[in-house]
């Protein structure tokens, strides 16, 4: 794992929102129930990874649970899966951990707006964004300079045309993590980025 992983706290060990538990394994599998492992699938909240965990049999663990991405807790071993890997409920889920783990650590993401860079002579990460065309990026590196934003609030409030900022990010989170063939990444990393 990557520092990019670790969670809003001072620890090391990345963690992750649990997005789907399977007390008895995955339904596809043909083997017989007691063969079966209990499986958990999670988004890490750093670097937006999806992981499969196979969990110790006495692993209490929920939904929206904040687990570490590594071995021990309940964890046996875990392996990073594409979005295509994820179950139906871990897919459904998923819009509201991104959500979850951007009010957890706000500020990381609005200073994305106050921070973001241009990508190339001709692109800028705003533009990324689902929605931000060059006028709204404008309007947006226009207001930071005045003043950086201090809250998704005081962005929408300055920034007229953008409305709920949050949603449109996550709206990009979830279009990284389940495109496999983006050009450009700006959260959700892969293990060959």
């Amino acid at each position: 794992m990557t520092n990019g992983d670790t969670d809003d706290s001072s620890s090391d060990v990345p963690t992750a929102v649990v997005l789907d538990y399977l007390p008895h394994g995955r339904s596809s599998d043909d083997r017989p129930q007691y063969e079966k492992e209990p499986l958990a699938f999670a988004v890490s909240t750093g670097a937006f990874r999806l992981y499969e965990m196979v969990l110790t049999d006495d692993a209490d663990i929920s939904i929206g649970d904040r687990v570490p991405v590594d071995r021990g807790a309940g964890v046996e071993r875990l392996h990073q899966i594409d979005y295509e890997d994820l179950p139906g409920g871990a897919q459904s889920e998923l819009a509201y951990a991104i959500e979850d783990i951007i009010d957890a650590d706000t500020q990381r993401f609005v200073d994305f707006y106050n921070d973001a860079q241009p990508i190339t002579t001709r692109l800028h990460a705003l533009n990324l964004l689902p929605g931000i065309g060059k006028k709204l990026r404008n309007n947006i590196l226009d207001k930071r300079k005045r003043r950086p934003f201090e809250s998704f609030e005081d962005l929408e409030a300055r920034v007229s045309g953008l409305h709920d900022p949050k949603e449109v990010l996550i709206e990009r989170i979830l279009e990284e993590i389940s495109e496999e063939d983006l050009k450009y990444r700006i959260f959700a990393q892969r293990d060959s980025e």
